[in-house]
């Protein structure tokens, strides 16, 4: 029986995120300010009262997410995760939980990241598509056929579970492969409110600047394994964690395949630390029998 701690990406932000561990928890309300120092601005405040527009910028989206789910991690007491995993951003959670980065560094990661991503994202017009409902397969070889023949960048991003996959590319990439996944039978291909194609080739100009900032920073030897989007197991070496941090931003977020995997590996119980729930819906889709529970 394994205990694995599970941390969500972009996407799980709203207003008022993290507020009550801030009024309640000296921990939390130390962590916070020293969050809103590193980056420079209080985005604390945008995080308790910004509205749904400033949330969803990518610069605050991902530095938001980050600094609930950590927060509320290092709130619980004496916690010792069997295995860690986070869903594309949430990858950097897991990695301070399981003292491969420390808080500060992985902060600094996160901000640039974010950053690097929203660069990439103004310099050609692109976007993501929910597919639901069509095997995984499917949605590949729609995938590969679209881009062969149009030239046009789309791929498979987030593989989230049996019958949801998350496809990313060029504006128009998405347009094509959408009605051919509703045409090949999906029951929706729903264009994502989105500011570019992430986990997808067009991310490539990001990649150079993260990469160094992750090779200058120190990694840690970790105190449990951290199930990596882009290679579905269990990791520990630090180099192997960096380097599979780099390609995440290029990579498709292997989610379905990352639980599998866990639970193949003992995994019986899976706590979501942050905003949301979308995990804990996720795993009971990808394992029934799965036991969930959230912190925020």
């Amino acid at each position: 029986m394994k205990h694995a701690y599970i941390f969500p990406g972009q996407g799980s932000q709203f207003s008022g995120m993290g507020k009550n561990l801030y009024e309640t928890n000296p921990v939390a309300k130390d962590l916070f300010e020293k969050a809103n120092d590193i980056l420079g601005f209080r985005i604390s405040d945008v995080m308790f009262g910004g509205t749904d527009e400033e949330l969803k910028q990518t610069n605050i989206t991902q530095p938001a997410v980050f600094l609930h789910s950590v927060i509320a991690f290092k709130t619980l007491d004496n916690v010792q995760p069997d295995m860690v995993a986070g869903h594309s951003l949430g990858e950097f959670s897991a990695l301070v939980a399981n003292g491969v980065l420390q808080f500060e560094d992985a902060l600094k990661l996160v901000s640039i990241r974010a950053k690097a991503m929203q660069k990439a994202c103004e310099l050609q017009p692109s976007t993501m598509a929910a597919v639901l409902a069509l095997a995984d397969e499917k949605v590949e070889e729609i995938c590969a056929e679209v881009s062969k023949e149009t030239g046009e960048v789309v791929v498979a991003a987030n593989y989230n579970c049996p019958g949801q996959l998350v496809i990313s590319g060029s504006v128009k990439g998405i347009e094509i492969a959408c009605e051919r996944m509703k045409a090949a039978g999906a029951k929706r291909a729903l264009v994502l409110p989105v500011g570019g194609a992430f986990h997808s080739p067009l991310m490539a100009p990001a990649k150079a600047e993260l990469a160094a900032a992750i090779e200058a920073t120190t990694f840690h030897a970790a105190t449990c394994p951290v199930y990596q989007n882009v290679v579905a197991k269990a990791v520990t070496d630090p180099s192997e964690i960096k380097q599979n941090l780099i390609d995440q931003l290029t990579g498709a977020v292997r989610w379905t395949q990352s639980v599998q995997a866990m639970v193949a590996d003992g995994a019986t119980h899976f706590t979501e630390s942050g905003p949301g729930k979308v995990l804990q819906g996720l795993v009971q889709k990808i394992y029934k029998e799965a036991i969930v529970a959230g912190v925020n």
